[in-house]
């Protein structure tokens, strides 16, 4: 795409077009299909059963899909910008891997040997891995963004929390056919299709159908015809529910698919080539990547059965059948450059099976659950790292530092959580989760000769110069995770609570280390399989988080309120990450490391507010609302123990992907006008310095920033139809989301002769149209 038509598209139709517009807020919090004056009840699963928001003693955030519709939530990573204290975005150099924060807890690097610390839900099943994990709104019932360790219901790796996405249920009493077309800036042109039928009084059937596809936001100078940050998916989900309906037992069985073709998503460098001499680009979406092996491509799909039979009044068992399997092709160019210098095409295969049975009892004071849970996960990568010579030509390769890690993963655990009401006032909750987790591990490192391997388009094969890793491992982690709430409630639209929950996340291997960096604890033996064992092993993390809040509705419902204050001791904090090292024959090649920082201490206070500000100003059933939330965290590490020999380096080191304040406020009208309702709003979006990594690195990390989105939706009184016209980053502000780094303080390289320091962007100013039309 040419700079000029570029600039067109990013600008004349979005200048016309604002002068237009009303503004739209980037978050409905608390709304779950409310109707305009919020008299209706958020209903919410935070606790794995069915319960009005305010009732439940967890900082939730519940944002509805017509919600998500009537803003123009195009993925998941913009419910980030919805709830305090999250950072959901794409990960470094893809555009379907996801990386999620919540409350200064996560995991950024997606290679197998780590697990996430924000759990990931998908209809109840949880997903394993964050590749494929980006993913689309369409046909959604609503998100659920659980904040604080969430351990006890949801297991392992929920120790920052859990994000919920539920898919809307088929229509139980006729056929419906529903359609989504959406037209806008860089070529953006989104289909989706959705249907279902009742083919019985309990036999139903439904699926949907998207199209998504967006032009580049910038271009690939060096590869003609590629594109920079495009997208290219077909997606689909099908379900079939046999029951419910008043029958007592409902299966519902569901697959989908996803395939995203999209050009890889390169990043721009900061710095110029410290060989070739490459200048700076003036445009940051722009690149000149010159790695296209292997092509991009990422496949996802799946399948899951859920059953619910009500085998009393008081009494319903449920289980949860799934199937996972994804593969990413993904060619990641570190330098940004045609040079053929830390190049790294990469794969990443994926597979899971997991199965989980829950027996509910509802009584008249005591409401709770027991479960059981059981993954059998696969996850396996292997990656070239192409790296130039010092002393070379531009453009000459020189080593393949060619690596393949394997991490088996076997967990199983039994689960409680019950709550009884003393009184119509006073509830106690309590519950525990006993989780044994095993890891298996194979980690493999060799120099090989110039070339890519044969997996990733190479046409002879490498030869072998000296294998650095070849390992294998297994480590069992055994944790018990306990909760307990203590809830007062005033009256029916009032809660004040008090919780303690404790989180855990699986250790496991890092699989891209290297056995040959693994110091040696006794020089007569040599290195042994022990100190190998140890320095590519890593400890589980462990947090105890206490928390009070407030969830109200005041003023005759007119307002609505959710208030937390939380601390957090944070134990073992996993650190991963990628370095320069030297392979079994002393040359330069790119080493996993690892490590358990030690402590660190979170605390911080998140507010949500919902206010009708007035009613009737403009004709009966109008309405002027206010939505705003607001999330403050000082995170601190107390020990961060680091470097050769080990120091304590905690004053040095911050929190990755953690601004100290998250702002979002909005205000929006309703007006009732030709036959339906018109939906107007403006919303601000403030997110404070953001750093990359642990080690404050200025040119990376983003000093705090303002983003603005609007909206402007008709929709017809009967539902069947709407159009809306939404613009998002309407000031056009170019902000980092990620990077990578391989220098030193002297601005030298410390891996590759060009230099690596390079930054990936949050998406340009884009407006779009969207209609609707349901049959």
């Amino acid at each position: 795409m040419r700079p000029f038509a570029r600039s067109l598209r990013r600008g004349i139709l979005a200048t016309s077009a604002v002068s237009m517009i009303a503004f739209a807020p980037p978050v409905f919090a608390q709304e779950e299909g409310a109707s305009a004056d919020s008299s209706d009840e958020i209903i919410v699963t935070a606790r794995r059963r069915d319960e009005r928001l305010i009732d439940v003693p967890i900082a939730v955030t519940a944002i509805s899909g017509d919600a998500l519709s009537r803003v123009g939530a195009i993925d998941i990573t913009d419910v980030a910008n919805m709830a305090p204290n999250t950072t959901l975005e794409n990960s470094r150099g893809t555009n379907s891997t996801l990386t999620a924060f919540i409350r200064g807890v996560g995991q950024q690097d997606p290679v197998p040997g780590f697990e996430a610390g924000v759990g990931i839900y998908l209809d109840d099943v949880y997903l394993n891995r964050p590749q494929g994990a980006v993913l689309d709104i369409y046909d959604v019932e609503r998100i659920e963004v659980l904040r604080g360790p969430q351990g006890t219901l949801y297991g392992r790796n929920t120790i920052g929390g859990a994000v919920k996405y539920v898919a809307r249920a088929l229509n139980p009493d006729s056929p419906e056919l529903r359609i989504r077309a959406t037209y806008g800036t860089y070529d953006q042109a989104d289909l989706v299709v959705t249907a279902s039928a009742p083919i019985s009084d309990i036999f139903r059937v439904g699926g949907s159908v998207a199209r998504l596809s967006r032009g580049g936001f910038g271009d690939n100078l060096t590869i003609p015809g590629l594109e920079n940050y495009n997208k290219d998916v077909w997606a689909g989900r099908g379900t079939v529910e046999l029951g419910g309906n008043g029958a007592p037992v409902l299966i519902r069985i569901s697959g989908d698919y996803t395939r995203d073709k999209s050009d890889p998503r390169n990043g721009h460098r900061l710095i110029p080539g410290l060989v070739s001499g490459a200048p700076v680009l003036g445009d940051v979406y722009d690149t000149r990547a010159g790695l296209n092996d292997p092509r991009q491509d990422v496949k996802a799909y799946g399948l899951a059965m859920n059953v619910s039979a009500e085998l009393t009044d008081n009494v319903t068992l449920r289980s949860i059948s799934s199937w996972r399997k994804d593969t990413s092709f993904t060619p990641i160019d570190f330098d940004a450059l045609p040079s053929v210098d830390v190049d790294v095409p990469a794969v990443y295969r994926n597979e899971q099976l997991s199965q989980e049975f829950q027996l509910l009892y509802e009584g008249d004071r005591l409401h709770g659950l027991v479960g059981f849970y059981y993954l059998d996960a696969k996850a396996a990568t292997s990656f070239d790292v192409l790296l130039g010579l010092v002393g070379s030509s531009v453009g000459f390769p020189g080593f393949n530092a060619y690596t393949a890690g394997d991490v088996r993963t076997k967990t199983w655990s039994v689960f409680g959580d019950f709550t009884f009401d003393f009184t119509e006032q006073l509830s106690l909750s309590v519950g525990g989760r006993y989780t044994n987790d095993k890891r298996d591990a194979f980690v493999y490192k060799a120099t090989r000769i110039s070339g890519l391997s044969p997996e990733f388009g190479g046409t002879v094969a490498p030869i072998t110069t000296a294998v650095a890793t070849d390992f294998q491992g297994d480590r069992t982690f055994k944790e018990f995770t306990p909760r307990a709430s203590l809830s007062f409630k005033p009256d029916a639209d009032n809660m004040i609570y008090a919780s303690y929950s404790k989180g855990f996340k699986g250790g496991g291997f890092d699989p891209r280390g290297s056995g040959v960096s693994a110091p040696i604890s006794d020089p007569v033996a040599g290195r042994t399989y022990q100190d190998i064992y140890d320095y590519l092993s890593f400890e589980p993390e462990k947090v105890d988080s206490y928390e009070i809040g407030y969830k109200g509705s005041l003023l005759d419902r007119r307002l609505t309120l959710s208030l937390a204050g939380f601390y957090m001791d944070y134990k073992n904090v996993q650190i991963p990450g990628s370095s320069a090292c030297v392979d079994a024959l002393g040359l330069p090649s790119f080493c996993g490391i690892t490590t358990n920082a030690g402590k660190a201490r979170l605390q911080g206070i998140e507010a949500e507010a919902n206010a009708i500000l007035a009613r009737d100003f403009a004709g009966a059933g109008s309405t002027f609302r206010f939505n705003g939330a607001l999330g403050y965290i000082d995170a601190k590490y107390k020990s961060f123990i680091a470097g050769n020999p080990p120091a304590d380096v905690s004053g040095q080191r911050t929190f990755q992907n953690t601004p100290k304040w998250t702002v979002t406020g909005s205000v929006a009208a309703g007006i009732p006008a030709m036959g339906g309702n018109i939906d107007a709003s403006t919303g601000l979006t403030y997110r404070s310095l953001t750093h990359q990594f642990e080690v404050p690195i200025p040119a990376l990390d983003q000093p705090g920033y303002v983003l603005w989105d609007a909206s402007l939706v008709w929709t017809a009184d009967s539902g069947d139809y709407s159009i809306g016209i939404h613009g998002k980053n309407l000031t056009d502000k170019q902000y980092i989301t990620s990077g990578y780094n391989y220098q030193n303080a002297a601005g030298g390289s410390t891996l590759g002769v060009e230099g690596v320091l390079t930054a990936f962007y949050g998406n340009p100013r884009q407006v779009f149209v969207t209609g609707t039309v349901k049959f």
